[in-house]
């Protein structure tokens, strides 16, 4: 068995690898809009999990994933003897394309965020218009003790 930092060292120039030889050498328009977001390697170096994103044409457009995972699966081949190639390894990884789940959650939890920073917006609102429930300041401050003036302590006010 390989130890983890190789496995790592070895993802990440699979990584690299792939997503040059999608966006200079493999000539499929399916792959245009892809992009490589990580890859994982087992720590006994013979299996490789690429991950990657899709996005479309334009932002309002609808990306064509399955389209992407077909073309994906047809160069597979192609990408795999590129890797080998690049890397020097004595087996070369098997590849598997895995659809990255990482924006999709991070655009859920902006979501979430707008929802807190919306009711954020309304508890501000509220406080505008709030009124203390007693005094607004219940206690003390040392400037008023000054303006009543010292405090006298005669003996005939003493009670014995």
């Amino acid at each position: 068995m390989a130890d983890p930092p190789r496995a790592r060292r070895l993802a990440k120039r699979i990584m690299a690898i792939v997503a040059t030889a999608i966006e200079h050498e493999v000539k499929d328009p399916r792959l245009e809009f892809v992009t490589i977001t990580d890859a994982r390697v087992t720590n006994d170096l013979r299996d490789a999990t690429v991950f990657y994103t899709v996005r479309g044409p334009r932002l309002d457009t609808e990306p064509d994933l399955e389209g992407a995972a077909i073309a994906l699966e047809k160069v597979r081949g192609q990408l795999r003897t590129r890797v080998g190639a690049g890397t020097g390894v004595r087996f070369t990884p098997t590849l598997a394309f895995e659809l990255d789940s990482v924006p999709d959650a991070a655009r859920h939890m902006e979501e979430l965020l707008a929802k807190a920073r919306a009711a954020d917006e309304e508890v501000a609102k509220v406080r505008e218009n709030a009124t203390y429930a007693g005094d607004p300041d219940p206690y003390r401050t040392h400037d008023e003790e000054e303006e009543e003036g010292p405090v006298d302590v005669s003996s005939d006010d003493r009670q014995n």
